[in-house]
Order: C-alpha cells, then structure tokens, then sequence
C-alpha cells in the first residue's frame, strides 16, 4: 500500500534525501520518495504505519513537519485523487542517462584503443576506467551533501559514517585521474578493487531485501532506482581493475 503525506521545511535535494533516508529506516517501510516541488512524500509499506510513528522518524529534524496530505478533488469527477497509481516508465526511459553515458565512454575507449593491429584492450579498458570515474564524480561534486545523504541510505560504511560519502567521490575524482595519467597502475586498481568491491556489497544487499532506494551512481542529478543495473555497473569496473592486475 502507498500513502501520501505533506512535508514542510524541505528546501534542497540534501532535505530531500534526509527525509527519504529517515522514512525509509522505519519497520514495514518499503520506500519514500519526497516530490520537493509539491512538498509531499510517498511513502511504500507492506502493512499500514500510524503517522506518527512516521513523524517520530524525523523527531532529530524539527525543521521537517510530516502531516496527512490533504485530498485533492477531481475536477471532472468530484472524487479523490491520489498518487498510488504512477504512469510506468520503460527500462530505457529510467536509465537513459547511464546508458547514453556509458555508449559516450564506451566509444572514446574503443577509438583510443584502436591500432593498426587491433584493439588495444589494456588502453581500451584504461581509458573507459578513466572516463567512467571522471564523469560519474562530476556528477557527484555538482551537490556533494546531496550525494552523500543518498549514499548513506544504502552503503554499508557511509551508514555507519557519513563523512565516507565525501571521501568516496573524491576518491572516484582521484582514480579517474589516475587512469587518465596512467599513474601507478598496479596501485590504482588494487585501490578500484577494494573500493568498487566494498561498494557493490551494500548494493546487492539493498538489491536482493527488494528495498526501492535510489541509487546516488549519478550524484543527486538523476532519479534512478536502485537496480541490478547498479550492480552490473559495479560489477564492470571490478572485472576490469582485476583482469588489468592479472595482465600486469
């Protein structure tokens, strides 16, 4: 079942990820996701949650007041509308933007690699390393507090220690400026391996509870669901940095 409520004091996508965090950390709650445009939070659960257990969610955060939304009558039909039913998106609609990103870095890898003989795969898989983490980080710098409250809603260390999500997208910044130099490549994948390997951990946990969370991949730019897509994306750079440190 799906409820809505109002939420006041909600005025960036750092309030929006909090609120979404908190919510979600309650018994029965499946996801939260906050509308800031309209102010409301929709809230998933498998068995019906009194609003005040909800508001004692965010009792840590005066400044953000849940209350029952109120109904907003059809001016066709008089009768009350609300929002359990959204109109589904395609696969290729919700992740157009990692798709679109990866075929960019994927193509300038494939070229960078090309020789007369061939396809250089060592430079190839380097050069999509390098532009994978330089672009995700960029999206991740563009609202850093942001990044680092939805990251905090499902990795296993930024759960327990916020300040890790700041540390991992200046971490991403460094390793894709590492592949792009070239600098120390048994150094720089061993760091990817440990970093994406602890990283994929808290994403087939949240994958395989069936917890609808948002993935911060993209920092608070973009919408996405947390997914099997996530873990392929994660997946990838862990076979790459380890079949780099075997070729090596």
């Amino acid at each position: 079942m799906k409820h809505t409520y109002s939420v006041t004091g909600m005025t960036c996508a750092g309030c929006q990820y909090k609120v979404e965090h908190l919510l979600s950390e309650v018994d029965h709650v499946k996801a939260a996701n906050v509308d800031l445009d309209k102010g409301q939070v929709s809230v998933e659960m498998d068995e019906h949650i009194p609003t005040a257990k909800l508001q004692s969610a965010l009792k840590d955060y005066p400044k953000y007041q849940l209350t029952d939304a109120p109904a907003v009558p059809s001016a066709i039909s008089g009768h009350t509308l609300t929002n359990d039913f959204e109109t589904p998106r395609s696969w290729f609609e919700t992740y157009k933007p990692i798709v679109l990103i990866f075929t960019y870095i994927l193509t300038v890898s494939v070229i960078a690699g090309s020789t007369v003989m061939g396809v250089d795969s060592l430079v190839a898989m380097r050069v999509f390393m390098a532009g994978f983490f330089l672009t995700f980080s960029f999206f991740k710098m563009l609202n850093l507090d942001g990044f680092a409250d939805s990251y905090a809603m499902y990795d296993v260390i930024a759960r327990r220690f916020k300040s890790w999500g700041y540390i991992y997208a200046l971490l991403e910044l460094a390793l894709g400026i590492a592949f792009a130099t070239n600098f120390n490549p048994v150094l720089t994948n061993v760091v990817t391996l440990v970093v994406m390997t602890v990283s994929i951990i808290g994403v087939l946990q949240t994958v395989l509870n069936k917890k609808v969370i948002r993935c911060a991949c993209l920092g608070a730019v973009f919408n996405l669901p947390m997914s099997t897509v996530t873990i392929v994306e994660d997946g990838l750079m862990i076979a790459m940095s380890a079949a780099m440190l075997t070729a090596m």
